[in-house]
C-alpha cells in the first residue's frame, strides 16, 4: 500500500542578520517582552542557520525536540539547514507565557522546508526549542508571503485577551476530531493552508479517497468536518495551544494526529447532499501519524479567519519526543 506523502513548501534566500557570539551570550531580560522574544526567536534561527549553538542564549539544560525526535544543540536543523528564513515569517512572541513561536522558511540540505518553532524563555535563557519542518519543494509558490491576515496588527481597542485566544485555539481539536465544525467559531472567510497546499476555503480540494467524478465536498471550515471527510483522523494527542499574541490576533498549538485507518468504511457527506463511502479500496494508506503545528488568526469578532499549518508523516504510534527520559 502507497504512504501518504504531504507536500513540502517555500524556496528561500538568506535574510537573517548575522550575531556574534559575544551579542548571543548576552543574558535577556529576566521576563522578555514582546520585541524581547521576537528578538530571541531571531538569535535563535541566526545561531542554527550559523551552525553555533554559542551564538544563542540557551541554558544548559535546554531540551530541544526536532522532528520528534530529542537531540543536543547542533544536531538535527542545527547540522541540516543551509539557508536562514525568507520573507514568509510569522512570529507568535507570548509575554504571558514567555513562549516564543515562529511559522517561516528555509532551506535544509538545500531545498526549501516550512518550519514551525516554538521556544520557552526562563531567566533570559532557552530552555526549551521545539522544531517541527516539512519540505516544501511543491508549494514554494504558495509561501513566498504569509497571508495579509496573519501578520496585520489588530486595533489596540479591539484585541481579544491572551487567555480568550487561548480558550478559542484549543477548540480546533475537538471540532476536528469529533468531525463537527460547531465546536470551533469559524468564520465564513475561513481559508486553511497545510504544507503550502489549501486544504479549507474557496479553493480547497475534496479531500483523500474522493472521486473526482462525483460532487465535491463542502470546502468551508466547518461545513468540511461536518461532512464527515476527517474520519480517517481517529485520535488526536499532545494537544497543546504554546502561545497566543493579542497584537496580531494568533494563537499556535502542537499535536499529534493519529491515523489507523482501522474505521473503514465510513460514509462523507457532499455539497449536493449526496454521501459517497471511504473504504479499503479509496483509502489505501498505511497507518500514520501526523506531528502538526497550526497557527489560528482570530479576529476582534471571536472567529477564526485564517488557519496556517506545518505537518510531517512519520510511522503510527510514534513518541512526541517530549516522554520522559531514561
Amino acid at each position: 500500500m502507497k504512504s501518504l506523502k504531504l507536500s513540502g513548501m517555500l524556496a528561500l534566500s538568506a535574510g537573517l542578520l548575522a550575531v556574534t557570539g559575544a551579542q548571543a551570550r548576552e543574558k535577556a531580560p529576566a521576563t522578555c517582552d514582546r520585541a524581547c522574544l521576537i528578538k530571541l526567536t531571531d538569535q535563535y534561527l541566526a545561531a542554527v542557520v550559523a551552525h553555533d549553538p554559542t551564538r544563542a542564549p540557551l541554558a544548559p539544560y535546554i531540551v530541544t525536540v526536532d522532528n520528534i525526535k530529542r537531540i543536543k544543540p547542533g544536531e538535527g536543523l542545527w547540522k541540516d539547514v543551509t539557508a536562514g528564513p525568507t520573507t514568509f515569517k510569522i512570529y507568535i512572541p507570548d509575554e504571558d507565557m514567555q513562549e516564543a513561536a515562529f511559522m517561516g522558511v528555509l532551506q535544509v540540505g538545500g531545498k526549501p522546508f516550512e518550519l514551525a518553532l516554538r521556544l520557552k524563555i526562563k531567566d533570559g535563557k532557552i530552555t526549551e526549542a521545539e522544531h517541527l519542518y516539512a519540505n516544501a519543494e511543491r508549494t514554494i509558490a504558495a509561501l513566498q508571503t504569509p497571508r495579509a491576515g496573519l501578520v496585520t496588527e489588530v486595533p489596540v481597542e479591539r484585541r481579544l485577551g491572551h487567555d480568550e485566544l487561548m480558550r478559542i485555539g484549543i477548540q480546533y481539536y475537538d471540532a476536528l476530531d469529533d468531525n463537527d465544525g460547531s465546536k470551533m467559531p469559524f468564520a465564513e472567510d475561513c481559508e486553511r493552508h497545510e504544507n503550502g497546499m489549501t486544504t479549507a476555503g474557496p479553493n480547497a480540494g475534496s479531500g483523500p479517497g474522493v472521486d473526482p467524478k462525483v460532487p465535491p465536498v463542502d470546502g468551508h471550515c466547518a461545513a468540511q468536518l461536518d461532512s464527515n471527510s476527517f474520519a480517517y483522523i481517529k485520535y488526536i494527542n499532545d494537544r497543546r495551544i504554546v502561545a497566543a499574541d493579542p497584537v496580531t490576533g494568533l494563537a499556535i498549538g502542537f499535536s499529534q494526529f493519529r491515523h489507523p485507518f482501522d474505521n473503514l468504511p465510513y460514509m462523507v457527506k457532499h455539497v449536493n447532499g449526496m454521501y459517497s463511502e471511504r473504504n479499503a479500496q479509496n483509502m489505501k494508506y498505511d497507518p500514520f501519524d501526523m506531528p502538526a503545528a497550526h497557527i489560528f488568526k482570530i479576529g476582534a469578532d471571536h472567529k477564526v479567519h485564517e488557519i496556517e499549518a506545518v505537518g510531517i508523516v512519520v510511522p503510527y504510534k510514534s513518541p512526541t519526543g517530549w516522554e520522559p527520559q531514561d
